[in-house]
């Protein structure tokens, strides 16, 4: 039987129909409920991983709720940068019991053998990088230990290889492979000493390449010290004490001395080099100082023939003769006079106007007959000076010689 919507309960009746509707309403709630329970757990037990980690070599596990290995990261708080290894990759989706490996980028400043570059590695340590980028090093020289650690923030390292030199030194061939950087540094190594003086082919500064020669010479110097004479000028004064045609020496000259330092360089034990490296006036040359007569002749000097003819009497000379006009009276003290006058060069020029062993005046000497022998006094032989002397001393005697 349906009832309407007018038919009405009467107060305190039971109505069994309405009992059943809200007894199935609270059960279909509760079975609700319960299905959304169950399926809350479901996604729960889906979404929870339990993972392992291995980050730079160091392992770890975790549970974490994620869908993909960048999730896991992200709850760990581990953060990459590029360059930074990850598997599976970030946007990977993980499962349970998935392994994820994270290997950081590390900056490695590499110099081999004076070139350097940068690269980025993953390994930990300077020999797995080494062998990572195919460099053995076996025999090389490294700035740091093989089992040294890269951290985080990166590292330098400095790398020579061996190298095969030649090197001749002492008259000795020494061949060897070494690690060195320089020429310098590989003659160290070998105990190859290289003085100051020493000369080093290719120089020492020079960075080492394999199959170089190097050539070492010993290289000494020595220092004498030389003293050399200066030769004095001569200085002429007018006096009217003497002729027009005669001079004489008021002061002899005397020579000055220079003490000059000679380096002999000697390479390998030859001398290949002798040079003066410094001078010193030690003794001062003093002039000699000459007078020059001004006072004209009364009467005229006697021609050649004349004068020839009067050197070859006893008047003027008092002593022997020879042929060809030739007069060596008094030949010791001329030579006297001589060594006084030019240190005994009969042939001297120094360019000062006086000529000769004993220092004649061009117009002296032609004027008592020289040109009978030659144009100049220093032309002319130890003899003929001496002949004309005495010519010269018969007029006058050794006046016009202040050595005399």
């Amino acid at each position: 039987m349906r009832r309407t919507d007018r038919e009405r309960v009467a107060p305190g009746s039971f109505d069994v129909r309405s009992v059943l509707i809200s007894r199935n309403a609270k059960i279909l709630a509760a079975a609700g409920a319960a299905v959304v329970l169950t399926g809350g757990a479901v996604g729960a037990t889906q979404l929870d991983k339990a993972v392992n980690l291995s980050v730079d070599g160091t392992a770890s596990s975790a549970h974490v709720f994620g869908s993909t290995v960048g999730d896991v990261l992200d709850n760990q708080g581990i953060a990459v940068k590029p360059g930074d290894v990850v598997v599976p990759a970030a946007d990977a989706p993980i499962n349970d019991g998935d392994t994820i490996t994270v290997k950081y980028a590390r900056l490695l400043t590499l110099t081999v053998d004076g070139k350097t570059r940068q690269l980025r590695t993953t390994e930990t340590t300077v020999d797995g990088a080494l062998l990572a980028l195919g460099l053995r090093g076996e025999g090389a020289r490294l700035s740091v230990s093989r089992s040294q650690t890269i951290g985080r923030q990166g590292l330098t390292v400095s790398i020579v290889t061996p190298k095969a030199v030649t090197v001749v030194v002492d008259g000795k061939t020494t061949k060897k492979t070494i690690a060195a950087a320089t020429v310098g540094e590989a003659l160290t190594q070998l105990g190859v000493r290289v003085g100051k003086t020493d000369k080093v082919n290719p120089p020492v500064t020079t960075r080492l390449t394999s199959g170089v020669k190097i050539a070492v010479q010993r290289v000494q110097t020595k220092d004498k010290k030389v003293n050399e004479s200066i030769a004095f000028g001569t200085t002429k004064k007018k006096t009217s004490d003497l002729y027009v045609d005669q001079a004489k020496a008021s002061r002899a000259g005397v020579a000055g001395v220079r003490t000059v330092t000679v380096r002999t360089t000697v390479v390998d034990g030859k001398v290949v080099s002798t040079k003066a490296i410094s001078s010193k006036v030690t003794k001062a040359p003093v002039d000699r100082i000459v007078l020059v007569g001004t006072k004209a002749r009364p009467v005229a000097a006697p021609s050649p023939k004349s004068t020839r003819s009067t050197s070859t009497t006893t008047r003027s000379t008092g002593g022997s003769s020879s042929g060809a006009g030739i007069n060596l009276a008094r030949a010791a003290m001329w030579d006297g006079i001589a060594q006084c006058e030019s240190t005994g060069n009969w042939h001297i020029n120094t360019g000062n106007g006086y000529y000769g062993g004993l220092q004649f005046l061009t117009s002296t000497w032609l004027g008592y007959g020289g040109g009978d022998f030659a144009s100049r006094a220093d032309l002319a032989s130890r003899e003929q000076q001496i002949t004309v002397a005495n010519r010269v001393y018969a007029d006058n005697g050794t006046s016009q010689w202040s050595c005399g």
